[in-house]
């Protein structure tokens, strides 16, 4: 599977989306809708962004009880996106509930992934907050292996972990990675950062990029740029 690039549409409604994507004339990038939209607008503005060709990340890291998950992964897949996620942290268990529910009658299913740790978090606050005492990649490792065995098709992680995820779980394993941020650019609430090039390095799959994209003086030229970096 070829790398690429995936917009996070972190937008609070669907005009002001829309209109980002008018910006793109004649490109159809794979973008990201996560909770802020998607609580906003609901399941119109995935069908919105999917007639006009737009292949589509469903970013709500579902996280409950495995029938619970299993139900809202049948509504979801439904909406024929592309790929969506569960937070690994949910047991084996609820990822395999995940998957069963996420398959069409047609056979056919979306991607899912697994959120091994946040990019916004550190170390220190794993352990000191979540009372996890085992170093950072070392965990997203684990949390790699346990989407494996549950079936799923990768995970999110940093791109700082994408190379042990590989080696532990395969490199057909996808690493789909938050917390890029082009050279000297302000990190916000991100704290395990890599510019697209180092993600390349690193054998990322596909990053994800919001604001240095979105938030851009020219948002098609920021993207061509993560193209250029991380794809060509």
């Amino acid at each position: 599977m070829g790398k690429d690039v995936i917009i996070a549409c972190d937008f609070n409604g669907a005009e002001e989306t829309l209109r980002f994507l008018d910006k793109f004339e004649g490109k159809k990038p794979y973008v990201k809708i996560g909770m802020e939209l998607f609580y906003s607008e609901g399941p119109d503005i995935v069908r919105k962004i999917k007639a006009r060709g737009h292949k589509i990340f469903l970013d709500l890291k579902l996280h409950d009880i495995p029938n619970t998950v299993n139900k809202a992964m049948k509504v979801l897949s439904s909406l024929d996106v592309d790929m969506c996620n569960v937070h690994g942290a949910g047991t084996i268990d609820m990822m395999k509930a995940a998957l069963e529910g996420l398959k069409r009658d047609d056979g056919t299913r979306p991607l899912l992934i697994a959120v091994t740790q946040l990019t916004s978090t550190t170390e220190d606050r794993m352990r000191e907050e979540l009372l996890i005492d085992r170093p950072l990649e070392d965990v997203v490792k684990v949390y790699g292996e346990n989407a494996m065995k549950a079936g799923l098709d990768g995970v999110v992680c940093s791109p700082l972990e994408a190379e042990g995820v590989h080696q532990t779980c395969g490199k057909d394993f996808l690493t789909v990675t938050p917390g890029v941020r082009f050279q000297g650019a302000d990190l916000g609430d991100q704290a395990r950062v890599t510019t697209p090039e180092m993600a390349k390095a690193l054998g990322s799959d596909y990053i994800v990029v919001g604001r240095p994209i979105t938030k851009a003086e020219d948002p098609v030229k920021a993207y061509m740029d993560c193209l250029k970096d991380f794809v060509e």
